[in-house]
């Protein structure tokens, strides 16, 4: 019985000194540090609602190049080009006598500028120029908008009378080359008439008329 006894108590304390062991090792592992095991909070994004833009008055927007060239006087005024760009001569001086004097209104001398420009005479030419002059050198509300294009008309006139003034110079040059020709041509008939002249044979005098015979063959009585 005792030898039982002695050899289940060593068994146990056997048995025992494992497990104190183990649980001396787990009571001097380091424990973690707080931040490790603790999780970063979740980050929460702020809600986006839409929202509508707010509509803009028309006058507060930036007017485009199409808005500016399709309302207002200048659209008036290109098409007022548009339509006197066909009209012929006769229709032309019907349209400008109907306008007669611009005045001061930029509106009308512009008008005028325009059909002056498709007369073909170099005055009415300046004369659509100086009326541009006139329209870019007004700084009224009413001239203002028609500024743009009056520039890009005055640069296409100035332009298309540098152009008429080469045409004409160049036909000016032309009569007198074919007028210096026409000169050349009267000397040379004119020399090729002497030396025909000089070619000529001179002219024989015609021979005396022989006295008529007699019948009896007696000479005539003086």
């Amino acid at each position: 019985m005792s030898f039982s006894f002695v050899r289940s108590s060593t068994f146990a304390g056997a048995m025992t000194v494992p497990f104190v062991l183990l649980l001396a090792a787990c009571a001097t592992q380091p424990k973690p540090p707080a931040e490790a095991n603790a999780l970063p909070p979740p980050v929460t994004l702020p809600r986006v609602m839409p929202v509508e833009a707010e509509p803009k008055a028309p006058a507060t927007q930036p007017a485009s190049l199409f808005t500016l060239m399709t309302q207002g006087p200048l659209a008036a005024m290109l098409s007022y080009a548009d339509k006197v760009r066909p009209l012929n001569g006769a229709d032309l001086s019907a349209e400008i006598s109907r306008i007669g004097d611009p005045g001061d209104s930029p509106t009308t001398q512009m008008q005028l500028a325009l059909l002056l420009s498709q007369t073909r005479v170099p005055a009415d030419l300046a004369r659509a120029l100086g009326l541009l002059q006139r329209v870019l050198a007004n700084p009224s509300p009413e001239a203002q908008p028609l500024h743009p294009f009056a520039r890009a008309l005055a640069a296409r006139y100035v332009e298309q009378r540098r152009v008429e003034d080469d045409r004409d110079k160049q036909a000016q040059q032309l009569r007198d080359s074919q007028r210096r020709i026409d000169q050349l041509n009267d000397r040379i008939e004119a020399l090729r008439a002497i030396e025909r002249s000089f070619a000529r044979p001179a002219s024989t005098p015609a021979p005396a008329a022989a006295p008529a015979a007699t019948t009896n063959g007696a000479k005539p009585s003086p």
